[in-house]
């Protein structure tokens, strides 16, 4: 089984050979590596360029300018030739080297599989900050603004054929929409995988600030008329609401732990 990996790049020279490493790290071989850049100006095509020969031709990039991050992402499946298709972004990285092995074996009879992520400090990589679990995840609570942690998600190739790539209307949440799409209009077969897959650094282009959450809010709402989904605002506020007790729970964790030791 193939698995291909998509990863945008724009000017991500200081964080994408971590990205790159991590992928020539893994226990499984059957994989190809697509880099879809928007046009980089700093080094990052000098550090794909050197990355390239240890790739031994399972990696393809291109270097053009696009509409963003999400029409790269579709340019990067519309150019994947694998069964299974994954999303690693520039300034992320494989948790551990068993990730894909790790799909390929859990992904057998679903159309998709997803799994967890932990955020970490930009200037720590070993200080996680956030752990996202995708275990509380159910199809109905797309209806309150959840979804699987996208980073985690591998899906098949032939569903993205069938239901379509990322709706480059929706600026900051096509992922969302994208998954709406999938899990709850479509009801693609998933599964759950118990394992952490992802880790992220914080200050992400859709993780941090007010208008940031304004605006995939905002996206949320537009999803949900679009696809016919029954919710609203106040469906929506209750996802804060849970992320609140989620957060003061990663850090009531954190103090008893240290003060355990």
């Amino acid at each position: 089984m193939k698995i291909s990996i998509i990863t945008a790049t724009w000017n991500s020279g200081a964080t994408l050979r971590d990205t790159m490493e991590s992928v020539l790290s893994q226990d499984y071989t059957d994989f190809e590596h697509l880099i879809i850049d928007g046009g980089s100006t700093d080094n990052t095509l000098d550090i794909v360029r050197e990355l390239e020969p240890r790739y031994g031709g399972k990696l393809k990039w291109i270097s053009e300018r696009d509409r963003g991050i999400y029409d790269a992402m579709n340019k990067g499946i519309m150019m994947a030739t694998g069964d299974v298709i994954g999303i690693l972004n520039s300034d992320d990285f494989y948790t551990s080297t068993d990730i894909l092995s790790t799909v390929a074996d859990g992904i057998q009879q679903y159309d998709a599989v997803y799994a967890d992520i932990h955020y970490v400090d930009p200037a720590d990589l070993t200080r996680p900050v956030r752990h996202y679990s995708s275990a509380p995840f159910r199809r109905w609570k797309m209806r309150l603004g959840f979804m699987p942690a996208h980073p985690s998600f591998y899906c098949r190739r032939s569903v993205y054929t069938r239901f379509g790539l990322f709706d480059l209307d929706f600026k900051v949440a096509a992922d969302f929409e994208q998954l709406l799409r999938l899990i709850y209009i479509n009801r693609i077969f998933t599964h759950y995988i118990p394992r952490d897959f992802v880790t992220m650094r914080t200050g992400g282009a859709s993780s941090s600030g007010f208008q940031s959450h304004k605006r995939i809010l905002r996206d949320h709402l537009r999803a949900y008329k679009k696809n016919d989904v029954p919710s609203n605002l106040f469906l929506e506020s209750l996802r804060y609401a849970y992320r609140v007790v989620e957060k003061i729970s990663f850090s009531t964790k954190k103090i008893l732990k240290k003060n355990f030791q």
